[in-house]
């Protein structure tokens, strides 16, 4: 699926005690994204399925990735601007129990929401880079 596709605005402030998020809303062809997150049982994949990852760009914007954490496969890529990452992992981190919420909207206007612990955010050349990415303590790379 193509970038344009994608609409990312992201939330830093923990307000009235909800965690950072991320909403992603898809405007592309009719049922193109329901199918990549369904599962071949016939489930949707939820949170524990779900790898989120950010790479850095020489530019200010980067890409936002969704994978299925069990093929690998791509769920999408998105554009997001690195500095309202960079914001959404220092919040999130700042917390007693450091987490953020995706909320992903697709084109026919069904919600769903995903409760996140991990971040992973990446140099331009594939570098992981763990002082800004949100891991969860005990999770070894």
């Amino acid at each position: 699926m193509r970038r344009d596709y994608f609409t990312v605005d992201i939330q830093a402030s923990a307000a009235d005690n909800d965690d950072p998020t991320i909403a992603i809303e898809y405007d592309g062809p009719t049922g193109a994204l329901r199918e990549r997150l369904d599962k071949v049982d016939g489930g949707t994949l939820d949170g524990e399925e779900i790898d989120v990852t950010f790479r850095r760009q020489p530019d200010s914007d980067g890409v936002l990735s969704l994978t299925n954490r069990l093929t690998g496969e791509y769920v999408f890529e998105a554009t997001a601007p690195t500095e309202d990452i960079d914001a959404l992992v220092s919040t999130a981190d700042a917390q007693d129990d450091p987490q953020f919420t995706i909320r992903l909207t697709d084109d026919e206007g069904e919600s769903r929401t995903y409760e996140m612990r991990t971040l992973l955010v990446y140099d331009p050349d594939g570098s992981l880079l763990r002082g800004q990415s949100l891991i969860p303590g005990g999770v070894e790379l």
